[in-house]
């Protein structure tokens, strides 16, 4: 990977980005966090212990191509999804936003991220780990291609189902 141009993005937009993307998953506006995405989009989030691996060859907890993410974002909006109905609450907290390079028009950055979950009739649950992003700019406007997001906790069961967007 090359060296970002200093012209070409800053870690300042990039952090207000991603501020923005948790605002809109925060408020469940959905659609407006769905318009983040390119075309081509993916979601992941692998298994804690291969957060480098390929989809393709092994188990993920969510590997989403941009069809399976619209339809994911349908499923989460609609009220008789028994999953997340009445929604969950989340807060997130975005840090340590970094720049981890250029691929031609591909943006690299990271960030670590802590997600408070609140459920009706639920235990609070509190989410830890790390985004690997793949950035693109569209139109003058930063574009997600990929989103990987990377839980550090060891045992996942007890935090329950991950059936919101992290």
């Amino acid at each position: 990977m090359n060296v970002l141009p200093e012209a070409a993005v800053s870690r300042a937009e990039i952090e207000d980005f991603l501020f923005h993307e948790a605002d809109l998953l925060d408020n469940w506006r959905l659609d407006e966090w769905l318009a983040l995405m390119t075309d081509d989009a993916a979601y992941n989030v692998p298994p804690n212990d291969q957060p480098d691996a390929d989809h393709r060859f092994t188990l993920f907890t969510i590997a989403d191509d941009i069809v399976r993410l619209r339809e994911r974002v349908i499923r989460l909006k609609d009220p008789n999804c028994h999953a997340e109905f009445p929604p969950s609450r989340t807060r997130r907290m975005i840090g340590n936003v970094r720049i981890t390079g250029v691929d031609g028009d591909e943006i690299s950055a990271a960030a670590n991220f802590i997600i408070h979950r609140f459920r009706y009739n639920d235990l609070d649950r509190v989410f830890v780990g790390h985004y690997r992003y793949k950035l693109k700019r569209q139109g003058g406007r930063l574009k997600i291609a990929e989103r990987r997001a990377i839980l550090d906790e060891q045992q996942l069961g007890l935090l329950g189902s991950v059936s919101f967007i992290l």
